[in-house]
């Protein structure tokens, strides 16, 4: 068309307020004056530049649990690192002790809450996890509770259906006392415990199970008072957490049973005032009772599913969709590191923080791993942004990429059959 005339395409002078803009196009013979085109009127969205071919990122972080980690070993203060790294990968795969801070939680949509004992079969490619929008969760209390206490937990599962919308649709009281005990492990120095009367659980999460069809469990158990005085060192942010050890073989055996999702919420007497406490601690201290974080997590953590039962139904994340595992430097000993670092299917960058110690000594090194050292979580982070991106991450250093090598390929029938380079 003679008519025809070049349109200008201007970058936007509010840049903010292009971002997620779409393309507008509009016909030639609308506009009486291209003169008047705001320049900010026809743009691309950036999202649209992104590449979709691109499979989405996955990226799992552990602490674990009872171990006296310098960062997440106590209420929840690890849950920075999970809310900042969920703004690198697409999807972040982690567990209650990384995301349970007692009163307080976080939603993060791209994060799954997955229990300690499933993470591991879901390393060892044993158990795929299936995203949900939403659990029916069912809650059961310790029958050793006093009613006063009890009372302020089933509170605190109604506030959450009532000002949250949770689907928590009902509770049972098991029919004997689970009788929580707890101590140190004294060949590796971190907590742990048992229940005496584990049966008492499994019939209590049968019985939720057969009449409500839940398919996830918050467990509320009794845990002794008189150990009170032994957490002094923990709330001001010293020593190992002795209440975990033991909420881990809990939450183990219901998913060992039933490979639903479970977590455990202990429930106390109210802690004495203390006027020195330690930000990373006092989480556990804003309320009666611990149960609203499991709550939160539980409502939209994925299902597991076993991979020996045949095909895989949809929106099935495996152990082969992982790309990176970050764990504190001596923590490397557990099933689900060793599973991931020993994955031949698609081995996972492998990150280890320096400065997160906790009383444990399987180093990477120690246990022959490959691995990635960084001094924090801030560099953990930079690490897993680059690999993201396909690049590199020693490029990013200051002499982090040495010469290229060459590798001399072995002799077939006396002619070398090919040679190859390799970069150091």
């Amino acid at each position: 068309m003679s008519s025809l005339q070049h349109i200008k395409f201007s970058p936007s002078p509010f840049p903010a307020a292009a971002a997620g803009r779409t393309l507008v196009c509009l016909p030639l013979h609308s506009i009486s004056n291209t003169k008047t085109l705001l320049p900010y009127e026809i743009r691309i969205s950036c999202s649209a530049l992104g590449n979709k071919f691109e499979r989405p990122y996955t990226s799992v972080l552990i602490v674990p649990t009872g171990v006296g980690a310098s960062i997440g070993g106590y209420a929840g203060d690890a849950l920075p690192v999970a809310r900042t790294l969920a703004t690198v990968a697409d999807c972040v795969i982690s567990h209650p002790n990384v995301l349970n801070a007692a009163m307080l939680y976080w939603p993060i949509p791209n994060v799954l809450y997955v229990e300690g004992y499933a993470l591991d079969r879901f390393a060892e490619d044993s158990w795929a996890l299936q995203t949900v929008h939403q659990n029916k969760v069912g809650l059961v209390l310790d029958a050793g509770i006093e009613e006063d206490l009890r009372i302020r937990h089933l509170q605190v599962a109604d506030a959450t259906r009532a000002s949250l919308g949770l689907p928590v649709v009902e509770y049972i009281v098991t029919d004997t006392p689970l009788q929580v005990e707890m101590w140190v492990d004294p060949t590796c120095g971190k907590s742990t415990g048992r229940i005496k009367r584990p049966d008492s659980l499994l019939r209590a999460v049968r019985t939720l199970i057969n009449s409500s069809q839940v398919n996830a469990i918050a467990v509320v158990g009794r845990f002794p008072d008189e150990d009170i005085e032994e957490m002094e060192d923990y709330r001001q942010g010293k020593g190992i957490d002795l209440l975990a050890g033991v909420e881990a073989v809990i939450s183990h055996l219901v998913v060992k049973e039933f490979q639903i999702p479970c977590a455990h919420a202990p429930a106390m007497s109210p802690l004495p005032l203390s006027s020195s406490l330690c930000p990373r601690s006092a989480a556990e201290e804003i309320g009666y009772t611990f149960l609203p974080c499991v709550l939160a997590g539980l409502s939209r953590a994925p299902q597991y599913i076993d991979t020996k039962c045949g095909s895989l139904v949809t929106n099935c994340i495996c152990a082969s969709d992982v790309d990176s595992v970050i764990l504190p430097i001596d923590s490397f000993g557990g099933e689900g590191a060793l599973a991931f670092a020993r994955n031949s299917r698609n081995k996972p960058l492998m990150i280890a923080v320096e400065e997160n110690q906790t009383v444990l000594s399987d180093t990477p090194d120690k246990l022959g791993i490959e691995a990635v050292k960084v001094s924090n979580y801030w560099e953990a982070i930079g690490v897993i942004a680059a690999h993201k991106a396909g690049v590199d991450p020693k490029s990013l250093r200051r002499n982090g990429i040495k010469n290229i090598r060459s590798t001399s390929s072995p002799s077939y029938n006396g002619y070398v059959k090919y040679k190859t380079m390799s970069a150091t």
